[in-house]
């Protein structure tokens, strides 16, 4: 018998990573999430699917409050799923900019990395049977995060969890985007039979399970570099490449033209000629970069100033060419009446679909064969 997976979600933005677990098959029974705009975004986005709501309802609150005030209203929502005989999961990605590169790198000391500690915390308070972490690679790479990020593993060892970690790309799972991302997932070690973990608290864990595509396969392509800008052009590659990796596959894949989110765009009142004279493909710039329609899309981030352009008009990409990056389904949407700032927030916080539902197809796989109960 197929055993029952129920998901409590955090830092849940607007339901990006919980749709993979969703149409893998588990129950996302409880979701949480500070912005209230993100928060609106992925109650919208379910009803136009007709998608179910959550048993334990949306919680629009900080999630350290889970930890104080609300401690016992979680507990309450936990206590009722093990009565149903639910495998439970806690599933979130914290804010990442103080491991980012990019970001404000101020590590586990600035707020956004003091809710890394308070997630771990809380997993370790409320005990879930498995849990997922992601996060930035630079809380992974870089040495200064680096020791933050082994605490948090150590912590969770003495709670009694069996972790593995992999730095992924979403690219090897068929999302049109070079984006690499931490992933950390642990199960409770009393749970697991022989031969699933190691004697280090480590799991043996499938992580390629669900490749596609590996990094070596990709960047042995000789991908298209740089072309003039031509406005409303039509061009088809010059050589053999993986159209299903390509910007024009996935907005033709969406008709990102017609979709709802077709016109959600930034106008600029200046900067035109600057738009128009960056070649297409040429994303060498931190701002004002023109991706390249036969190509594979650099990390959507859309915040701090970092403009991404269409490859064959004269204007910043769309919401809907946007989500198609982030290998989002046709039908999902965000509401029309969210900011422009918020939409592209949101979206570049998500963790695309794709590797989402790569990601849960390999946990449930791997639960369904390595859990004693």
């Amino acid at each position: 018998m197929d055993k029952k997976f129920v998901v409590f979600s955090f830092f849940s933005g607007s339901g990006f990573l919980d749709l993979g677990f969703e149409k893998s098959g588990y129950k996302i029974d409880f979701v949480n999430e500070f912005s209230t705009s993100f928060l609106n975004a992925y109650i919208y986005s379910r009803r136009i699917m007709a998608m179910r709501i959550p048993k334990y309802g949306y919680h629009n609150t900080d999630i350290s409050e889970y930890i104080n005030s609300l401690k016992k209203e979680l507990k309450t929502y936990i206590a009722d799923a093990r009565r149903n005989n639910y495998y439970i999961g806690f599933i979130g990605g914290p804010p990442c900019p103080d491991f980012s590169v990019g970001g404000k790198n101020k590590g586990g000391d600035g707020e956004n990395g003091k809710l890394s500690s308070t997630y771990i915390n809380l997993i370790v308070e409320m005990k879930p049977d498995f849990f997922l972490f992601e996060n930035v690679k630079g809380l992974w790479r870089t040495m200064r995060h680096r020791a933050f990020f082994e605490d948090l593993k150590s912590n969770l060892h003495k709670a009694g969890y069996c972790t593995t970690e992999r730095l992924t790309n979403a690219i090897e799972f068929g999302v049109p985007q070079d984006r690499d991302r931490i992933l950390l997932f642990g199960v409770k070690k009393k749970d697991l039979k022989k031969g699933y973990y190691k004697k280090s608290d480590v799991l043996k864990f499938p992580w390629e399970s669900n490749v596609i595509y590996t990094l070596n396969q990709i960047k042995s392509i000789d991908w298209p570099s740089t072309n003039e800008f031509l406005e409303e052009s039509h061009r088809e590659p010059d050589t053999e490449l993986i159209r299903e990796l390509t910007i024009q596959y996935w907005f033709e894949k969406n008709d990102v033209l017609n979709h709802p989110n077709a016109t959600a765009y930034f106008k600029p009142r200046a900067g035109l000629f600057r738009m128009q004279s960056v070649d297409e493909g040429d994303v060498s710039k931190k701002s004002y970069k023109r991706l390249h329609r036969w190509r594979y899309s650099p990390t959507v981030a859309y915040g701090n100033n970092e403009v991404h352009l269409h490859p064959y008009k004269a204007r910043r990409i769309s919401a809907s060419e946007a989500l198609a990056i982030q290998s989002l389904p046709k039908e999902f949407e965000l509401p029309p009446e969210m900011s422009l700032s918020d939409m592209f927030k949101t979206i570049g916080n998500g963790v695309p679909f794709l590797l989402s539902k790569a990601l849960a197809d390999t946990i449930k796989n791997y639960l369904e064969m390595a859990v004693c109960k």
